[in-house]
């Protein structure tokens, strides 16, 4: 026999605690003038108890108990609750005027990934987001996305889905806040650049906890999130406070040429950009910020002097020996010949796919 499902109950009303007071006085054959004179309360201040128009503080819950023999905390508990459910339902009213800004976010997406919970209650499904987000109201998280001096300060790109792009961007956002971090330190990041520029000859399970270290060392986290299915972008840079610096890079099967030059084209962010900048790398090259970035990467890993000679490679063999050669993977040596030529299928088994595993 199958167990019934459960249905959470919420009412959308609020029953004021006066009620109960009336009919308390009710069963006592006490009239409103009788209650008053007891109490040393006002008739007007017990008919606005009554309908919910005044709340039942502690000294007249403390009252009540001496006249009626309920006591105090009974009306002290029926004055939370009530207040508590009457705050309920006007955040639930106020909550119907944003259900288009709802539609605009990737609930179902972020309910897969067990982020948000999954409910056919619209309401609730609002509040889950705006607590995802952390924020307490719709006007709130325009604030902080889409106000026009927010907007002036980030990539273009975002426009297109601010929605799904900010649930990217909020991932990344929440793994940074478990992640301690050193304050930001220009010349120690660097350091960090370097040695984990060594690390790309190592597999993820190698180099993907060093290289987090090394960046939290230095005051930069390293978030790793999946792609968004509207936002399938290769990484973003946000500083969370001046002291703190977050790179973002999306997880997903791809070749280990563009993970890496992602990395490092978001690190060129950090040295380089405003700490007020909201920089996301799409792979093009449109805005002057993403063409240095670009310029920084490609240079630390493979400087431009070498690429003549690396358009000239005819085997792989060549290929492994110079990356031997400069302390890189080969895979990276493989994408610049292929981002050179343009020749997109030559050596391309040289280049590790890397498979993350998502938790």
């Amino acid at each position: 026999m199958k167990a019934k499902r459960k249905y959470k109950f919420e009412p959308d009303y609020a029953v004021p605690p006066g009620q109960t007071l009336q009919e308390v006085m009710e069963s006592l054959d006490m009239s409103q003038k009788e209650l008053a004179i007891r109490t040393g309360l006002t008739v007007q201040s017990l008919i606005r108890i009554f309908k919910g128009e005044q709340p039942i503080s502690y000294e007249s819950a403390n009252r009540f108990e001496l006249v009626t023999g309920v006591p105090a905390s009974f009306w002290n508990n029926l004055e939370a609750q009530y207040q508590e459910q009457r705050a309920k339902v006007i955040e639930r009213e106020r909550f119907r005027k944003d259900m288009e800004w709802l539609k605009t976010i990737p609930t179902k997406e972020l309910a897969e990934r067990g982020l948000l919970k999954e409910t056919t209650d619209e309401i609730e499904m609002l509040r889950d987001t705006l607590a995802f987000y952390g924020v307490s109201s719709v006007e709130a998280w325009r604030e902080i996305w889409t106000n026009p001096a927010v907007a002036a300060r980030r990539s273009h790109c975002f426009e297109s889905q601010p929605g799904s792009a900010s649930a990217w961007i909020r991932q990344g956002e929440l793994q940074s806040q478990k992640i301690v971090c050193k304050p930001f330190d220009k010349t120690l990041f660097l350091k960090a650049l370097k040695m984990i520029r060594s690390l790309t000859c190592e597999e993820p399970e190698r180099f993907e906890p060093e290289m987090k270290r090394l960046c939290a060392d230095a005051g930069v986290v390293l978030a790793l999130v999946p792609e968004m299915r509207k936002v399938p972008w290769n990484g973003a840079t946000k500083w969370l406070s001046p002291q703190k610096a977050m790179i973002l890079l999306c997880l997903r099967g791809r070749g280990e040429d563009k993970f890496w030059f992602s990395f490092f084209h978001e690190a060129g962010h950090v040295l380089h950009d405003g700490k007020k900048d909201l920089l996301i790398n799409n792979g093009t090259r449109n805005e002057p910020r993403e063409g240095r970035a670009d310029e920084f990467a490609a240079e630390f890993l493979v400087p431009a002097r070498y690429n003549e000679k690396i358009k000239a490679f005819s085997s792989d063999r060549e290929i492994v020996g110079f990356a031997k050669e400069l302390g890189v993977s080969p895979g990276i040596v493989a994408g610049r010949y292929q981002f050179l030529t343009k020749r997109w299928t030559h050596f391309k088994k040289t280049i590790r796919t890397f498979q993350w595993k998502v938790t």
